[in-house]
């Protein structure tokens, strides 16, 4: 594992080796490189909401290390990427529901602009150098040891506010809607691309798209208590909805999820309360 700092919490698991880097630090993740069969690249220094407020340290940070990175791989000879991408900005504002990935690609952040031209550099490399690399274009992850820094994750946002006696914000009428998926079944499929030759791009979500106004009700059900959130001008950021059709990750890795939105959201909540006690 390479990260700018160790897992918030819990340490690092038995048999699991942590380098502690910037992704900018070359000799670092040099060393990080070696004897490494294949690289999940999962980092990002930003989130939709905040990349447009900085594009340029958004491509510095992301865009230019990550083909850095690529470069790197080429020539410590590793040669398979599993990437995060992100199914809910590189397609813009889509044009069909749910949404496939020969979707056209239209970003309106520059989070997805990003993503997108890391998806392009993946392709080039394999098409010049042979880098085998699987798309993951993930939805919205949520779960048990989700930070709460109030900028990504609106369920565990949410959760965190709640048992810290906080208000929970809702930013326009709560009619936008997201793919919601559980991160054991994200990291089920991110385990199972790494053990199957599949090159290409494949939503990674639910498949089932839920209303923020609908999350919040699902928290009140979880805790057992209503929940009147406080309303907050609506975002140009935000697309109305974005649902993925998640077919073709199904086929090619014989996966689906498992966990549907009430279960995943109890799971959270009483890793939550455990926390805050």
């Amino acid at each position: 594992t390479y990260d700018r700092s160790p897992e918030r919490f819990r340490s690092t698991p038995i048999g699991v080796e942590f380098i502690q880097g910037e992704f900018s630090d070359t000799a670092v993740l040099a060393e990080a490189l070696t004897g490494v069969d294949i690289v999940y690249h999962l980092l990002s220094s930003t989130v939709p909401a905040t990349s447009n407020l900085d594009p340029v340290a958004d491509i510095n940070s992301n865009l230019i290390n990550t083909v850095r990175l690529i470069a790197m791989m080429r020539d410590a000879a590793v040669r398979r990427m599993v990437f995060l991408s992100s199914g809910g900005t590189v397609y813009g504002l889509p044009r069909t529901d749910p949404v496939k990935e020969d979707h056209v690609l239209q970003p309106i952040t520059s989070y997805g602009i990003v993503k997108t031209a890391i998806e392009k550099y993946l392709h080039m490399e394999h098409h010049l150098h042979g880098l085998e690399y699987t798309v993951l274009r993930t939805s919205n992850p949520y779960g048990p040891r989700q930070g709460h820094g109030g900028v990504q994750g609106v369920i565990g946002t949410y959760l965190w506010n709640y048992a810290r006696g906080e208000p929970l914000q809702l930013w326009g009428d709560g009619s936008v809607v997201r793919d919601f998926i559980f991160v054991g079944d994200l990291t089920s499929l991110c385990v199972k691309a790494a053990q199957n030759s599949k090159i290409g791009f494949f939503n990674a979500g639910s498949g089932q798209g839920h209303s923020i106004r609908a999350i919040i009700d699902e928290i009140s059900a979880v805790v057992g208590n209503t929940i009147r959130p406080e309303i907050k001008p609506g975002r140009a950021i935000d697309v109305p909805r974005i649902v993925l059709d998640i077919s073709k990750a199904k086929s090619a890795f014989n996966w689906y999820p498992k966990t549907p939105l009430q279960t995943g959201i109890a799971s959270s909540w009483k890793w939550v309360q455990e926390r805050s006690r």
